[in-house]
């Protein structure tokens, strides 16, 4: 079965602010390496006109930075998936357009053959938590406090507990944690 990964960047108070964060080359290879083992990206119609407004672009025009390109490509190429009720139609390549998460729906995707699956949004992310379907949470923590913005696990309904697998440090002071759901063991 196929890995269901909710990867995102987010302040170390919680936020998703794409604006806050270190886009650097050393995130663009980490990036670049999560999008290189994973063949679908599901998007929520926010996060999904954000990329969208950009990435093309830097695929026709490249920036010169090498490890920047390679995730514009990357990112350009990939099967997307984007859950939007009010989006009529989507124009970037490889995508497709959904009205609503069904857990079926999500359930035969991670049984397909294939690679892994991101969710890249943060509405997403709460949504297939809450769903019970995420297999990984991978959370680029920016060492940036905003104080306000959108909080990564808004409206989490039930309390989620989840084990550590392990961490990567970047130079900026950035951090990955590498987190599965768990269940509690009572002693």
């Amino acid at each position: 079965m196929r890995k269901l990964i909710g990867a995102i960047n987010m302040t170390l108070d919680g936020f998703c602010d794409h604006t806050a964060m270190i886009a650097d080359i050393e995130l663009h290879q980490h990036f670049n390496e999560v999008l290189r083992n994973a063949d679908t990206i599901l998007y929520g119609r926010t996060t999904y006109q954000l990329m969208e407004s950009y990435w093309p672009d830097i695929v026709k025009n490249p920036t010169g930075v090498k490890a920047e390109e390679e995730f514009a490509v990357l990112i350009d190429n990939i099967s997307k998936i984007v859950f939007s009720r009010t989006l009529q139609h989507v124009d970037w390549k490889n995508t497709e357009l959904k009205k609503g998460i069904l857990k079926g729906d999500i359930l035969k995707l991670k049984q397909q053959a294939g690679k892994n699956i991101l969710a890249g949004s943060p509405s997403l992310i709460v949504a297939l938590t809450q769903l019970g379907l995420i297999d990984e949470y991978q959370l680029v923590v920016h060492p940036v406090i905003l104080g306000t913005g959108l909080p990564l696990f808004k409206n989490i309904q039930d309390k989620v507990n989840l084990a550590l697998l392990k961490t990567k440090t970047f130079g900026s002071g950035a951090i990955v944690l590498y987190y599965e759901p768990a269940e509690i063991k009572i002693a």
